[in-house]
């Protein structure tokens, strides 16, 4: 039994490296079974998906293999594959980023959230409502594990405040069996010294014990709801989050002629989406965690109300140590609005955008991300004087844009850069090799299942796997199958594609699901148990609100009632890339 326990401690030691060893050879009947073009290019991406869910090589190593791979097996020439990695989708992405580290270099999103959270009060459900509306709103633009990161310390600091040191409380929860130790060690309150109590019986050392354990779980609340909100978040913008970005890119693929989603499109229908879930997730951790009872409104004991002051000083006091809005953050604020009117007003669909003024189909998206971007880096960060050119005394400092390239290249994620290209490539090949059209049609037998409920299984299961691989992993595998799915049943793609690409970003009940997720453990106050439990719930939550958004709002939005000409294989390319149901290539005359 020991030499048993020795082996496979030696084998996990290695177990990356063995399945980097042997997936390749256990896939390798693929390569004979199937048809030749089809059978490569399934035996690639199963390949990769393996050493995605298992993190067997780094993600963005694992993107990269399509370089070697495609190539070398004849699947897709080189000069196809590499494009793929920085396609237009991906400069929308890293405009986004730069964004998003001009925002962080000067403080503007601390300013933001202190400033919700002294406008919402510090009763813990309104406190936990203040940090999920901040944490989504801030996710909508900055990388989600960027906005838990800034939230989780401010987060803290508000709960020390309200309820003292996170170590006292742990003593208090566990000091039911000695009443005098319960005593010496903690006061009825968290936070206040005045009501310390001569009392020695067990009735006072039982509410010490329940007042503590009340506050353990609203301190728990509070860790949970921020990197949730910031997964809801990111979902509400195209650049919010990698699975968004690479809809788009595989719709372009598939679907050159659809131009149904852009940035302001998303935005209408994924918005209100991000504020019905997070209602429902907020109702939801509140109740769970102490938040939605008699406490909600009213004040219990004159100590929790001189808690609740203090923590209400702490946040003023922090907004004031951030000083009146400088230049900079000014400058940093208008670029933050002017990027995001041009990118909603480029072509909103339901009115006339201003990209009328261009030549048809040549400004996108990522044109108007790249171009306020660039003006952050000449931009001044000091206001320009007059006075400095006529003023011989006055100091030569330097000139400081708003953003170097320097703090631009370290912030931004080349990793996740790297992801999307090989998800574009992964997908790029799924079509010319026919095996998006192989997989359609061993799907055929889910024609039966109707579109509703089909929208709610798709989600489901994306959400489960979520869990286990990465939220961009995820999707690249799965959406040109859940494509060729639409077509085969005759539904429109996007009323399958868009839910698939939402629930890919609900990954609430695993630390290792998310980024976010992983910090928000990482501060060591929560438990697996924690997350499971109130990450199930989400989960369905989140299942029947996107049901919800594209059964109502959704269908008019995007006419999903009826079969796009768009999806039709109408030209060349479209239908070399994925034959529609019984149409082929051979049978089809121009």
């Amino acid at each position: 039994e020991m030499k048993l326990s020795a082996v496979s401690k030696k084998l996990w030691c290695v177990h990356k490296q063995l399945l980097l060893l042997l997936a390749p050879l256990v896939f390798l009947p693929l390569l004979f079974t199937l048809p030749e073009k089809e059978g490569k290019c399934l035996y690639v991406i199963l390949l990769m998906a393996t050493f995605w869910c298992t993190e067997a090589l780094p993600l963005a190593v694992t993107a990269m293999l399509p370089v070697c791979l495609f190539p070398t097996l004849g699947i897709l020439p080189a000069k196809k594959v590499c494009p793929q990695y920085f396609i237009e989708t991906n400069f929308l992405f890293l405009s986004g980023l730069i964004m998003a580290s001009s925002i962080e270099e000067w403080g503007l999103h601390q300013r933001i959230a202190l400033k919700v959270l002294s406008i919402v009060g510090v009763k813990p459900a309104w406190l936990i409502l203040g940090m999920m509306l901040t944490s989504s709103f801030l996710s909508m633009w900055l990388s989600n594990t960027a906005t838990t990161a800034m939230m989780l310390p401010i987060a803290s600091a508000i709960l020390e405040s309200l309820f003292g040191d996170l170590e006292t409380l742990k003593q208090k929860c566990q000091s039911l069996d000695d009443p005098e130790s319960a005593l010496i060690n903690g006061t009825l309150c968290a936070v206040t010294e005045f009501l310390k109590t001569n009392e020695t019986n067990v009735h006072t050392a039982e509410e010490i014990k329940s007042e503590a354990q009340y506050q353990m779980k609203v301190w728990k609340g509070f860790l949970i709801c921020i990197p949730y909100a910031a997964s809801i978040g990111g979902t509400a913008t195209l650049t919010g989050t990698a699975p968004n970005l690479i809809l788009i890119g595989q719709l372009k693929s598939y679907f050159p002629d659809c131009d149904l989603i852009n940035f302001g499109s998303w935005f209408a229908f994924a918005f209100p989406l991000m504020l019905l879930f997070l209602f429902l997730g907020w109702l939801w951790i509140s109740f769970l965690y102490g938040g939605l009872n008699s406490r909600l409104c009213f004040k219990k004991h004159d100590c929790r109300a001189q808690a609740e002051a203090k923590a209400k000083a702490l946040i003023i006091e922090d907004y004031k140590k951030l000083g009146p809005i400088n230049f900079a953050e000014g400058a940093i604020s208008f670029f933050f609005v002017l990027f995001a009117v041009l990118l909603f007003t480029r072509d909103p669909k339901f009115v006339t955008g201003w990209s009328v003024f261009f030549k048809k189909g040549y400004v996108s998206d990522a044109v108007t991300g790249v171009i306020i971007v660039s003006i952050l880096f000449f931009f001044p960060s000091q206001k320009p004087s007059l006075r400095w050119w006529f003023d011989p005394q006055a100091a030569n400092t330097p000139y400081v844009p708003l953003l170097s390239w320097k703090k631009a290249q370290d912030s931004v994620p080349w990793n996740i850069i790297m992801l999307l290209g090989g998800g574009f490539a992964m997908a790029k090949a799924c079509e010319e090799s026919g095996l998006a059209s192989w997989i359609g049609g061993h799907l055929q037998p889910l024609a039966e299942v109707p579109p509703a409920a089909a929208v709610m299984l798709i989600t489901a299961f994306l959400a489960c796997f979520t869990e286990f691989a990465s939220n961009t992993a995820t999707i690249i595998i799965f959406l040109p199958v859940i494509a060729e799915l639409a077509m085969r049943v005759s539904v429109n793609p996007l009323y399958f594609m868009i839910p698939a690409t939402v629930g890919c970003s609900y990954a609430f009940m695993l630390p290792v699901s998310t980024p976010p997720n992983s910090i928000a453990f990482a501060s060591g106050h929560l438990m697996v148990k924690d997350m499971v439990k109130t990450g199930f719930v989400m989960n369905i939550l989140g299942i029947l609100s996107v049901s919800l958004a594209m059964n109502t709002w959704g269908v008019a939005m995007f006419n999903l009632h009826s079969y796009p000409e768009w999806a039709h294989p109408v030209n060349k390319t479209a239908i070399a890339l994925v034959p529609f149901s019984s149409v082929s290539p051979l049978n089809v005359t121009f």
